[in-house]
């Protein structure tokens, strides 16, 4: 285990993160800079594939990381059958939800149960299938629609804020399901289908297109609030949510109706919009 992973054990999670919302959000025109120029350069950013290629137009750092890319820089697989990776970055790990458990990493895994808040809405997944994406700092921060869904509630499970990093994962017991995360629950045409939002440390929050920020405030509790009968409806391939800095979504699936790309492996670059799985 890291240095850096033992810290994390110990360090003020969401003060720092609350710090790190600062810079974030400064129109500071130094500070601003500052840090895009850092992190352009360390993660070789590739602004050629943003809607604004210009470093200096965008007001502060979370505009620059949360921008948007440009037309036709990322399309939908254009097999109807497709469901779509949800954003750019690398798979941490996929594969079955075994008797309901999800695997994290060599010797660790938690309970889709856990993960999601809540026993009852984790049995549907049961044996099902679940992908989780790791968003560097390098990538496009706005998570898609895999396939098109009503939204039916969103569940706001707050917990700690460790960094989602390789060595984190492979050290830390239930990561994902001991971080604050925001857990979106979607009706389709095959069935429930599930986002989760993941945050980690320095994550400054999590924004949705139906009702903008979720975290902060970071939570004591579990928030739930129920979208029923209100008719949001997302399209496959369309924007649902941003990370307002780099961490992990998970997509939950049903058994029995779809099957992952074979070609998706651990460690796997992958990019909004290509093959996740393939309706049966």
């Amino acid at each position: 285990m890291s240095l850096l992973t033992s810290l994390t054990y110990v360090l003020p999670h969401r003060f720092l993160s609350s710090l790190a919302r600062r810079l974030a959000y400064s129109t500071s025109p130094g500070t601003k800079q500052w840090l895009i120029d850092t992190v352009t350069k360390k993660f070789n950013v590739d602004l050629g594939e943003a809607a604004e290629p210009d470093p200096k137009a965008y007001p502060s750092f979370n505009a620059f990381f949360t921008r948007a890319l440009k037309p036709g820089a990322r399309v939908a697989d254009a097999d109807p059958r497709a469901l779509l990776m949800p954003a750019d970055g690398h798979i941490s790990q996929c594969g079955p939800i075994e008797d309901g458990r999800i695997f994290q990493a060599k010797g660790q895994s938690f309970t889709a149960a856990e993960l999601l808040g809540d026993a009852e809405a984790a049995k549907p997944f049961h044996n099902g299938l679940f992908a989780t994406v790791y968003l560097s700092p390098r990538d496009y921060h706005r998570v898609h629609m895999p396939w098109t869904g009503t939204l039916r509630e969103t569940v706001h499970v707050p917990g700690r804020l460790f960094s989602v990093g390789t060595d984190a994962v492979a050290n830390v017991p239930r990561l994902f399901a001991r971080n604050e995360r925001l857990v979106c629950h979607f009706d389709t045409d095959f069935g429930p289908m599930v986002s989760v939002m993941v945050g980690a440390l320095l994550v400054s929050g999590v924004e949705t297109v139906w009702s903008g920020e979720e975290i902060p405030a970071y939570g004591t509790a579990i928030t739930r609030k129920d979208y029923r009968g209100k008719g949001i409806t997302l399209e496959r391939f369309a924007e649902m949510a941003r990370f307002n800095y780099g961490s992990t979504v998970i997509v939950l699936l049903p058994p029995g109706v779809a099957a992952l790309s074979p070609e998706l492996q651990s460690e796997s670059p992958v990019r909004l919009g290509q093959r996740l799985a393939t309706l049966g």
